[in-house]
């Protein structure tokens, strides 16, 4: 009985994959947008590669190739759990992520032009 049980246990946490997929998707392609926008203007912008950490100012190049891997990723994993666009629970999930992080990431960076002014 006990095995039965972590099979379907098993079972669940697989079928949540596609979800994960779909949202990390919206994640990874909303956060694309301001670095290759950024990189694209030649214009410096936060990355986790900078410092401090998110906070301090990244090249335009380095920009555009960060932005470029989040097109990608974000890509890959709709290729691996595709959506159709309309009314259903895969489109709500992918769109969950885009504004989780984009919320996420106004405050943030609105934050960090705050505290950390641009030098020019």
């Amino acid at each position: 009985m006990l095995y039965i049980f972590k099979i379907n246990q098993r079972m669940d946490t697989m079928s949540m994959l596609p979800n994960l997929a779909n949202f990390f998707a919206g994640a990874f392609l909303c956060n694309a947008i301001p670095h290759l926008a950024s990189g694209l203007k030649g214009e410096t912008f936060p990355t986790p590669f900078a410092k401090p950490r998110g906070v301090g100012h990244s090249s335009a190049m380095l920009n555009f190739f960060w932005g470029s891997f989040n097109l990608i990723a974000g890509i890959a994993l709709l290729t691996y759990q595709p959506i159709v666009i309309g009314t259903n629970p895969k489109t709500a999930i992918f769109a969950a992520g885009f504004l989780v992080l984009g919320s996420y990431l106004s405050v943030h960076f609105g934050n960090v032009r705050i505290k950390y002014p641009k030098k020019n």
